[in-house]
């Protein structure tokens, strides 16, 4: 969509749409339109109103990595910054693809969070070498095997701080080898790189925005479906608002 990483994007779909989104499930949208990502997705498609969970929860039509990771997000982001997935609200559903193209989803949201929010945190944390390895990881393979290293030099860190009593060091550095031991099994797990990104979020607010541009372009691989346009979505949620959905 190409502005999905500038600070508020997203905000104009909440206007639009007249809808909050929330952490959680939610047994069916009350009057201010609170739900998570996946269900406002539901509404706005014209698909009978569910209680979202989990990915495994959507309908068919949704991708399962992408639902995971969006759902993963939607419940650690802070109440400000959620705004930002309002726009994926007409996305998600006809997202699901075939398996190529899913594992090629899969593979992009995991090689993006290493090679571009866990340098931050890794930085922060005193490991400049690790967050270049990072950084520079180009393949998927190459991605795990930096975050793994990451994860394991952070927790070095981490207990060799403790042992002199550098406590913030050390906190510091556990903080970081968490956000890369998520990173590292976000090859098997889309939700993992959402935790991924919340203890990456620790150290830089701007992960949330790489976050939803890292969900931005993970959509665009493969033929994704036309959004639901914003007139009819928008009906659609008024409806389920007013309880004749």
């Amino acid at each position: 969509m190409g502005t999905l990483d500038q600070p508020g994007a997203g905000g104009a779909f909440d206007h639009i749409l007249h809808w909050r989104l929330l952490p959680g499930s939610h047994a069916f949208p009350g009057p201010d339109g609170g739900t998570c990502i996946n269900e406002a997705a539901v509404v706005a498609a014209g698909l009978p109103y569910r209680a979202i969970r989990s990915a495994a929860d959507c309908p068919p039509c949704f991708s399962v990595p992408l639902a995971a990771y969006a759902l993963g997000l939607n419940d650690a982001m802070p109440d400000a910054e959620r705004p930002r997935l309002m726009a994926f609200v007409l996305r998600l559903a006809g997202s699901a693809a075939g398996p190529e193209v899913e594992a090629a989803r899969v593979a992009h949201l995991a090689r993006e969070t290493v090679r571009r929010l866990l340098p931050p945190a890794l930085e922060q944390a005193g490991l400049p070498a690790e967050a270049a390895a990072c950084r520079e990881a180009g393949s998927l393979d190459a991605a795990v095997a930096a975050a793994q290293r990451a994860a394991w030099t952070a927790g070095a860190a981490a207990e060799a701080s403790a042992r002199v009593t550098l406590w913030v060091r050390g906190a510091r550095a556990a903080a970081a080898g968490r956000a890369a031991t998520f990173a590292a099994a976000s090859a098997d797990d889309a939700r993992t790189a959402a935790d991924a990104a919340e203890a990456a979020a620790l150290f830089s607010p701007a992960t949330w925005a790489e976050a939803v541009a890292i969900l931005d372009e993970a959509l665009e691989i493969g033929a994704p479906a036309p959004a639901v346009p914003v007139d009819l979505a928008r009906e659609r949620m008024a409806a389920a608002r007013a309880g004749v959905a």
